[in-house]
């Protein structure tokens, strides 16, 4: 038998990582981060809770005064959901664009043109001055709004993971949500403030424009926080790798695809990402958007304490939100998940049967357990979706599973809703909504790749710390949460140094094999 070559043996060694592979997040950049991401997400929120609280009375100042009231919502809140229909448009431009000059100057833009539209529809006349063209230039003003928020959320998540530590990505990402629910609540207190302190006809009369200006100070602010950011390691890494690649590399699963051939590569995970994010936004939207029109439409609360129930209950879910955020990367996504969906289903009925008994007490109890299901969803969204593709391809694969689901279920949800009451003669039908989609997230769920503490695909790990690096590399056969052979092949760049070094090592004959 002929004996092995001892100097063969050497170049076939196993590959494995280094301590100057593993990425550590320089922590006053990921503070700088998740301040310029969160202000972004609340100033979205924010026109969002404003709008929706704001709904009827829109309605009644953009439509002329012979439509029945009925159809003043519905138009109202048709307007709100044309918004969605630019989001697919925002995503796919803006998420291609992100991929290839960057994620900060693409989330600079979208807050830019977020901040100047919201403001314009402040200063917008109604029907009774302008006619059909006041209606009209609203749902142009909204159509922009939809397409900046295309690329703001897909971007905020993208940008948050990419510069989170693995072990903690569920919890600073679930902070982007927090931002965001919570500028719903500061858009409905603002409203539901001016609605107490104002009467009906000077509410009708120009107090309804004040939150709406208030965004463009806002917005300000939000660019400032946003200016002072850079780009993630993960994708200088990518822009590195892409400028050095060769034509065939440049052609390869890593590079930046265009629409068509990043739904071919990724329809999978795409769909599992738009069925996903149709369960969450359902829920989401039920809870906020519509929830304001249902109590006081079919309901019938005053406008006023209409809005208020829903104020303690979303301060409530946002604070919580972080902590599912944390829970997931203990335990992992795919639970979280889980709960999030069977949640949605059992509690969905309850929750409208306690909205429906009348009284206070019971409509609170009735929101809090629609509350419930979305605090497990959305915390998880954003550190789940962008898992789900790799760096060169992630803000374009975010920007069009996510914007298709919430223009389709997000957006339309009020809509569907209020007419599915309306069509129906039932208060109950909204809950019915609410739990075939939550049915088929649970579906989707089933087939989501668990994430949590892992790398992003394409991405080095990453980690806190110094000494994380040293025992994550001193570790890395027996950890459970890194394939480093998978690892190896995501990752260009690795491959490309690990090759380099076997051939230095052929040259000079010696054994390079690092030691653990």
């Amino acid at each position: 038998m002929e004996a092995a070559n001892p100097r063969k043996q050497r170049f076939f060694r196993k590959r494995r990582l280094k301590v100057e592979d593993v990425t550590v997040v320089d922590d006053s950049m990921l503070k700088k981060a998740i301040g310029g991401t969160v202000v972004g997400n609340l100033m979205e929120w924010y026109d969002v809770g404003v709008y929706g609280y704001l709904a009827v009375i829109i309605g009644k100042l953009f439509m002329p005064d012979t439509v029945d009231p009925a159809i003043q919502t519905l138009f109202s809140l048709g307007v709100f959901a044309v918004t969605f229909v630019a989001r697919p448009m925002g995503g796919v431009i803006l998420g291609q664009l992100g991929d290839r000059v960057g994620r900060q100057k693409i989330l600079v833009f979208t807050l830019l043109m977020m901040a100047l539209a919201t403001f314009g529809i402040g200063i917008l006349p109604d029907y009774s001055v302008w006619g059909v063209a006041a209606p009209i230039l609203l749902v142009v003003l909204k159509l922009i709004q939809g397409f900046s928020t295309g690329g703001e959320y897909a971007g905020a998540t993208t940008f948050i993971t990419e510069y989170a530590p693995d072990k903690r990505r569920g919890f600073y990402a679930s902070l982007l949500d927090l931002g965001s629910y919570m500028g719903f609540a500061l858009g409905a207190a603002f409203v539901s403030i001016l609605q107490l302190t104002l009467t009906e006809d000077v509410m009708e009369g120009f107090a309804w424009r004040i939150p709406f200006l208030v965004a463009l100070p806002l917005g300000v602010i939000a660019l400032w926080f946003r200016s002072k950011i850079e780009d993630t390691p993960a994708f200088k890494e990518a822009q590195e790798a892409a400028h050095k690649a060769s034509d065939e590399a440049k052609n390869s699963a890593d590079a930046p695809k265009g629409v068509i051939a990043l739904v071919k590569a990724y329809w999978r995970e795409l769909l599992t990402g738009f069925i996903l994010v149709s369960a969450a936004n359902t829920a989401g939207y039920a809870l906020t958007s519509y929830m304001p029109t249902y109590l006081t439409e079919t309901l019938h609360y005053d406008p006023v304490h209409g809005n208020l129930l829903t104020l303690p209950i979303l301060v409530g879910m946002s604070l919580c939100i972080p902590l599912t955020g944390k829970l997931s990367d203990s335990i992992g996504r795919r639970k979280v998940l889980f709960v999030g969906s069977v949640s949605a289903i059992v509690l969905a009925i309850p929750a409208f049967l306690f909205m429906m008994h009348g009284a206070i007490w019971s409509t609170l109890v009735g929101l809090a357990l629609l509350a419930f299901p979305v605090t497990f969803y959305v915390a998880n969204l954003a550190s789940s979706l962008p898992a789900l593709f790799p760096t060169a391809s992630r803000y374009g694969g975010m920007g069009i599973s996510y914007n298709f689901a919430v223009a389709i279920f997000g957006g339309f949800a009020p809509f569907i809703m209020q007419a599915l009451v309306t069509m129906t003669s039932s208060s109950l039908a909204p809950a019915f909504w609410v739990m075939g989609t939550s049915i088929a997230g649970f579906i989707a769920i089933c087939f989501l790749k668990e994430s949590a503490r892992k790398p992003l695909p394409g991405s080095l790990p990453s980690v806190a710390t110094e000494e994380e690096a040293i025992e994550l590399v001193k570790t890395q056969e027996e950890n459970p949460d890194l394939d480093v052979e998978e690892l190896f092949e995501q990752v260009p760049a690795l491959e490309e140094s690990y090759q380099q070094e076997l051939g230095d090592q052929g040259k000079s004959g010696k054994d390079m094999t690092p030691q653990a």
